[in-house]
């Protein structure tokens, strides 16, 4: 299914693909703040069901809107069901998971070395091979990934949330190459609907099997208009509009090209947490500054085929 190579295409302006791309970070980077504050309010799996039922109840009716009922019943639902289950679904529900046990900033700073999985991706499905630079950004950014841990915690705490955080990058990355190569010929509204809706059906089926392992059952009673406010951004922006945005770009410049663009997601975050009264934090800053680095090098050595 993964296996078809993304070609950037030539008759696209790199421009417009840039600025659908800067829009989705900006958007995106709002949902960590936003998801901090409902971690603090809600189980992780009943933010997860908040934030994908109000992604598709937003977005499949724009996708019906747009493209009409005939695209949406010729599309390839069991091959986008199945890329959103495990891209939308458990992706989404190991983030929330991995940032209920850090925070909301050094998800963002783990989000960042997407690239790195971006271009390990293009070396296992392309038969492309690295250069030294490719290993030398990774170590830079594992570096500055636990100098944010210790700027952050005091001291080195490399744990279950940053695994989980770390794991749904990959599986992140991976579906949102599959959404286009599996899913040719459907426009970026329509790839990140069926997505969302096979992320959506994974979800509810956690959260209905939970309670009888022993989890938490869904929170209806501490859901409030503030919490439906705060999942509402966090689902319909954070998640369905800024995933239109990337892989709209992903379909013209290919997965390691887009995904530079997240390295910037920790500095919004940082400063979008500033704004909301947490502590600036300049070791925070260089440790940032310390992953931008290697994913840079890393994207600036070349691919051989």
């Amino acid at each position: 299914m993964t296996t078809a190579t993304i070609v950037p295409s030539p008759g696209r302006a790199p421009f417009l693909d840039n600025a659908a791309l800067i829009g989705s970070m900006l958007i995106w980077a709002v949902g960590f703040p936003v998801a901090d504050t409902l971690l603090a309010r809600l189980p992780p799996v009943g933010v997860t069901v908040l934030r994908l039922v109000f992604a598709a109840a937003f977005l499949l009716p724009v996708w019906l809107l747009a493209d009409g009922w005939r695209e949406a019943r010729r599309a390839p639902w069991a091959r986008g069901l199945f890329v959103g289950a495990l891209g939308m679904g458990a992706g989404a529900l190991l983030l929330i998971y991995g940032q209920s046990r850090t925070d909301g900033i050094t998800t963002a700073v783990i989000a960042a070395t997407m690239p790195i999985v971006g271009i390990a991706l293009e070396r296992v499905f392309d038969g492309r091979r690295l250069s030294w630079r490719v290993f030398l950004g990774i170590t830079l950014s594992v570096a500055g990934g636990l100098a944010v841990y210790g700027s952050r915690m005091g001291h080195l705490n490399v744990g279950l949330g940053a695994a989980s955080v770390l794991a749904s990058v990959v599986i992140f990355a991976w579906a949102s190459r599959a959404s286009v190569t599996a899913l040719p010929g459907i426009s970026a509204i329509g790839r990140t609907a069926i997505t969302i809706a096979g992320g959506l059906l994974t979800v509810i089926a956690v959260q209905a099997i939970l309670p009888l392992a022993g989890g938490a059952p869904f929170p209806w009673s501490r859901i409030g208009l503030d919490e439906l406010g705060l999942s509402a951004i966090y689902g319909i922006g954070a998640m369905a509009i800024s995933q239109v945005l990337f892989l709209y770009a992903v379909a013209g410049v290919g997965i390691t090209v887009a995904a530079m663009h997240i390295n910037v997601a920790p500095f919004y975050v940082m400063v979008l947490a500033a704004m909301l009264g947490a502590d600036w934090s300049w070791g925070q800053v260089a440790a940032t500054g310390l992953v931008v680095l290697g994913v840079l090098i890393a994207q600036t050595g070349r691919l051989r085929a």
